[in-house]
């Protein structure tokens, strides 16, 4: 991967600030969705007073008693019979806003009730359903027809001595207007009056009445046939009570509401009987007069709503936009959604007779304090993302012609046939590509000594081989004029001396592949490099007097997995590079002790220190230190040691160090140790 597209990988990683910023939403909506909880339940609780007060003395609606609920009117109605103009009224949707279904004996036909007030009259929309009607024929009054019996009974509060139950009946010869007869009485009260129509599975029956008392109770029935009756009716014994919503209770608690909350009240029976709502104050703002820049913040803003919906624990889905509610289905509190798909935080209180208060806060609302200000930092944000990513780019263009040049400056420093032709010139920025310049400088120019090196190779191996081949051939020409056989002897003696030398000198040419080559099948074991080191140490003094040769570390327990055979060769080759630059009676210290990072193995010699600037690995093949005051050696000592040292897995390294007080030169080789 190129670095520009690293760095654009890279410059994704920004993103995180936008990500930081929702879990900061995150956390904010939790904390006002709990500081909202707190709140909504101390405010609950006083509206509930403001509602246990208002109420005190109005009868209580069970869930067993049978209730007729009457919305309040704010418009006008057109008494036709067809109650196409009532609020709520969908044709497409029959059970909207109907109150009833109340079936017959046989259960074909099904009687359905809407009611409304506005503070005068009580207007009904009655519906008999699976019945065509049958018209009242004054001619023969005691035919079988179609009619509605209406009973009024008080509330017990408004009760006379002659204030009982009340009865009416209305029926029609014909689609159209009507008039109540009191069937005490047989005569017509014209209070009450309304519209009869046919609908195409039954009839419809439109009403004005007065308006009764609060919680008076209202019954009435669809009847046909004659003898016994038959028919739909609501329940007659008791009557259902009329339910309205107290319209007082609502203007009390409307002040009582902060912005984005709703209140109802609700009967044990579920009938809302007040309900109030205050409307947020942000308004959506107009799109034309919106700046590209708010409409990106809007964007984000909404963007926002969705992701902190995602994370909100999953809300109890609730109705409502009826009258009538499922108590039981409500949770005390929490997150609710409503039918429109919005997310309300609730919570509920009990009010006196064990009605029970709802009040919902707007979690769109608390968004919007939230996050308006935090969807405008993220669409910031994302815009300055996009700068600085292409800044990054221009930055990594920058950076690949540095690269660029580099290569260049390196490629042209070394020719086709490998050999170094130049140097790398220095970088002048301190950065880190400046400081790999410096280092392919520095790469280039130990390349270049090296291959010097490598190039009196020859010459070297020359000398080394001139001197032993000389002497062969001078002791043979020798021999052949010498003339007694003590001549001859020394003649031969030289030759087979000069010959041993050349053999150490090939010896050492070819040990260090014929060791490469043995490395690729030598068997790995489990041995105690401890008792190794101190046995070969132990030997390496008893053939070498002139030196102190000593070992210092555990005599056992240091297991290791290889090969004890080349671990012993390894130890020949550091020591016997030690004796080589040790003065007499010098020390060379075998050590072996447990570190951080394995057991290190390490043979110390006194004398001369490493040179600090060298330029080639003494570790290398062909490199000595000698400067030429030995014969015979040509650098493979320390390239065995290397070797050896890979095998086991482990690292070899060479520094000046002063030990007791003495000034020497340690070769330490790291190796991981296996404890059993």
């Amino acid at each position: 991967m190129s670095l520009k597209r690293q760095l654009f990988v890279a410059s994704l990683l920004m993103l995180l600030i936008p990500w930081a910023g929702l879990q900061f939403v995150l956390e904010l909506d939790d904390a006002l969705r709990q500081q909202a909880r707190l709140q909504l339940q101390a405010q609950a609780g006083r509206l509930a007073e403001t509602a246990g007060d208002q109420i005190i003395g109005a009868t209580v609606i069970t869930p067993e008693e049978p209730a007729i609920y009457v919305e309040p009117l704010t418009g006008s109605l057109n008494l036709d019979g067809y109650g196409a103009d009532w609020p709520g009224f969908d044709e497409e949707n029959q059970d909207r806003n109907w109150q009833g279904q109340t079936r017959s004996q046989t259960g074909e036909h099904s009687l359905q009730w809407q009611a409304m007030t506005d503070r005068r009259h009580l207007f009904l929309l009655i519906r008999v359903n699976q019945r065509q009607p049958v018209f009242f024929n004054p001619g023969s009054p005691d035919q079988a027809h179609d009619r509605l019996r209406l009973w009024l009974e008080p509330a017990p509060g408004n009760l006379t001595p002659d204030a009982q139950r009340t009865s009416w009946l209305l029926r029609t010869p014909a689609p159209g207007q009507l008039y109540g007869l009191e069937e005490a009485s047989q005569q017509p009260d014209y209070r009450i009056s309304g519209f009869m129509q046919q609908t195409g599975s039954g009839w419809q029956l439109e009403l004005k009445l007065p308006m009764p008392a609060n919680r008076s109770r209202l019954g009435f029935a669809a009847l046909w046939g004659n003898g016994q009756e038959a028919g739909v009716s609501t329940p007659v014994d008791p009557l259902p009570v009329l339910v309205s919503r107290n319209l007082a209770l609502e203007r009390q608690l409307e002040p009582q509401l902060n912005q984005g909350q709703r209140v109802r009240l609700v009967e044990p029976a579920g009938w809302v009987i007040a309900r109030q709502h205050s409307d947020t104050a942000s308004q959506a703002p107009d799109f034309d007069s919106l700046s590209p820049l708010q409409v990106v913040e809007q964007i984000s803003l909404n963007a926002l709503r969705g992701l902190v919906r995602l994370y909100q624990p999953e809300p109890t889905a609730i109705e409502t936009g009826t009258n009538r509610l499922a108590i039981e289905a409500l949770p005390e509190e929490g997150l609710v959604r409503h039918e429109d798909d919005s997310v309300w935080l609730l919570t509920t209180r009990e009010v006196f007779g064990g009605r029970t208060l709802i009040l919902e806060q707007s979690l769109d609302q608390l968004l919007t304090l939230s996050g308006s200000a935090l969807g405008s930092v993220i669409a910031r944000s994302t815009l300055i993302i996009v700068a600085l990513t292409l800044v990054l780019l221009g930055y990594a263009s920058w950076l690949s012609w540095r690269i660029t040049r580099l290569q260049r400056a390196v490629s042209a420093s070394i020719d086709e046939d490998g050999r170094i032709t130049g140097r790398v010139p220095d970088a002048r920025s301190n950065d880190e590509l400046g400081q790999l310049q410096r280092h392919f400088s520095l790469m280039v120019d130990r390349l270049h000594g090296y291959n010097r090196y490598l190039e009196s190779f020859s010459r070297r191996l020359s000398h080394e081989l001139k001197t032993p081949v000389a002497v062969v051939r001078s002791s043979l020409e020798n021999l052949s004029h010498s003339d007694s056989e003590e001549e001859r002897r020394q003649y031969i003696e030289r030759a087979a001396s000069a010959t041993e030398r050349l053999r150490q000198i090939l010896h050492g040419m070819s040990e260090a592949a014929r060791l490469e080559q043995s490395l690729d099948h030598a068997d790995k074991e489990q041995f105690d490099l401890a008792a190794v080191a101190a046995e070969a140490t132990a030997a390496y003094q008893a053939l070498d007097p002139s030196h102190q040769i000593r070992y210092s570390g555990p005599d056992a327990g240091c297991m290791i997995t290889g090969s004890p055979e080349l671990m012993v060769q390894l130890l020949d080759k550091l020591v016997d590079n030690a004796r080589d630059f040790t003065p007499q009676e010098g020390l060379i210290e075998v050590a072996l002790d447990s570190s951080s990072e394995g057991l290190c193995l390490s043979v110390f010699n006194q004398g001369s220190a490493l040179p600090e600037d060298t330029t080639t690995d003494i570790f290398s093949p062909f490199v000595s230190m000698r400067d030429g005051q030995e014969q015979g050696h040509l650098g493979q000592g320390l390239l065995i040691v290397s070797l050896i040292a890979d095998y086991h897995g482990a690292r070899v390294e060479a520094r000046n160090r002063t030990q007791g007080g003495i000034d020497g030169v340690s070769f330490r080789v790291i190796i991981p140790a296996i404890h059993s």
